[in-house]
C-alpha cells in the first residue's frame, strides 16, 4: 500500500494512477550526472599525465565526485518514485516527497477547467503538462511533466462527470452519490456489472488493468 492510499476517505476510490515521464527525473539530476561525467573525464585524463604520487591523491578526489554524483542520482530517482498523482472517486490527489511527504488536493466538484499544454517532443512521447483550474483560493494546481497526460486529463473529467451527474440525481431523488467502481460492482446482475465496468474503461475511468481485476473477480464469484 502506498502513501497515497492512506490518506483516502471512507468510500473512497482510486481511478487513475499516474507520475512524471522519465524524463523529469532525468532534468533534475543533469547537474548530478555533470558531476559524474566531470569525475569520470578527470580521472581519465589525471591517469594520462600525472604521475603516480599525484595520480594517487587526484584518484581520491575524483572517487568521491563519482560517489556524491551517484548517491545524488539515486536520490532524485527515488524521490521521483515515491510521487504520486492519483484520481480519486472525489478528487485529484499529489503526493510528493521521499521522507517528509508533502500531499496537496484539488475536490472534482471545483475543478473549473483544465489545461493542457504539449510540444512535438512531448505529443510523440505521451508527456505534457496540466493546469487543473479550481475554484479554490489559489486557483491553479499544475502537473508538469506528467506521463500519459491525455488520458490523465480524460479520466480527470470523466470522474468529475460522474460526480456532478451523482450530485444532480442527489438532488432529484435524495440519494447518496457512489463511486464509479464501486457503483458497477456492486451491480446483482453480472453482465450488467460488465458492461458498466466496460463502459468506463472506454471513457478512461478505470484503467484496463483495473477492468480485468474487475472481472476476475466477478467471474471467481459465479
Amino acid at each position: 500500500m502506498s502513501y497515497a492510499d492512506t490518506l483516502l476517505a471512507k468510500d473512497e476510490t482510486i481511478v487513475y494512477r499516474a507520475r512524471q515521464f522519465w524524463l523529469a527525473p532525468v532534468s533534475d539530476a543533469r547537474n548530478a550526472l555533470l558531476l559524474l561525467l566531470l569525475g569520470i573525464v578527470l580521472a581519465l585524463i589525471e591517469h594520462q599525465v600525472l604521475n603516480w604520487g599525484l595520480r594517487s591523491i587526484a584518484g581520491i578526489v575524483d572517487l568521491i565526485l563519482v560517489l556524491v554524483a551517484l548517491v545524488w542520482i539515486v536520490i532524485v530517482y527515488l524521490t521521483w518514485r515515491a510521487e504520486e498523482y492519483i484520481i480519486t472517486s472525489r478528487r485529484v490527489l499529489k503526493v510528493e516527497g521521499l521522507l517528509d511527504k508533502k500531499s496537496g488536493d484539488s475536490s472534482l466538484d471545483k475543478i473549473n477547467d483544465a489545461v493542457l499544454k504539449q510540444g512535438l517532443l512531448a505529443r510523440m512521447l505521451h508527456y505534457g503538462d496540466l493546469e487543473v483550474l479550481t475554484a479554490n483560493e489559489e486557483g491553479i494546481d499544475r502537473y508538469q511533466m506528467l506521463a500519459n497526460v491525455v488520458e490523465f486529463k480524460k479520466a480527470m473529467l470523466n470522474a468529475k462527470n460522474y460526480l456532478d451527474d451523482g450530485f444532480r440525481g442527489q438532488a432529484r431523488t435524495g440519494a447518496a452519490p457512489a463511486a464509479p467502481v464501486a457503483t458497477a460492482a456492486q451491480s446483482d446482475d453480472p453482465t450488467v456489472t460488465l458492461a458498466k465496468l466496460a463502459d468506463l474503461r472506454d471513457k478512461g475511468a478505470i484503467t484496463p488493468a483495473d477492468y480485468e481485476a474487475k472481472k476476475a473477480e466477478l467471474l471467481g464469484r459465479m
